[in-house]
């Protein structure tokens, strides 16, 4: 088994698409079901995989992300640099954080348009690309 993909209700399609645009997900397909629209997103780095999906059901009418959902993690190369560049975007973020002490980890959060948490993360030289069996020994 492998893990495909997150799925996000979202309020507004459009909204949505240019803020996960300005953090750098880009569109690689929709679909259209008559009832939903379902707007499919990757980032750079996942090649031709789906990794989020947007999806806007109107008939749903108003939703709750809730307290059950924490978050998403999005590894980035240049924490700073990805920060300074979404506030120049109009994104706003935490301050990052240093969650695993100085020679672990630095970390951001910010909140999608409705209410969906993104961790950024910027592993320290030397980590293995994502989090690994390692990181919890």
């Amino acid at each position: 088994m492998k893990m495909l993909l997150a799925a996000f209700r979202v309020s507004d399609l459009e909204r949505s698409r240019q803020f996960y645009a300005r953090i750098g997900f880009r569109e690689i397909g929709n679909a259209d079901t008559g009832n939903a629209f379902r707007m499919m997103l990757n980032l750079p780095g996942d090649g031709d995989e789906v990794t989020l999906e947007l999806v806007f059901e109107p008939s749903i009418g108003r939703f709750e992300v809730g307290n059950g959902f924490s978050h998403i993690a999005v590894q980035v190369d240049d924490l700073d640099a990805v920060l300074a560049g979404l506030a120049a975007a109009g994104v706003v973020s935490d301050d990052p954080e240093l969650p695993g002490g100085p020679a672990g980890p630095k970390t951001a959060f910010l909140t999608d348009p409705d209410g969906y948490r993104i961790e950024l993360v910027h592993w320290p030289p030397g980590h293995a690309a994502g989090m690994t069996r390692a990181d919890f020994v």
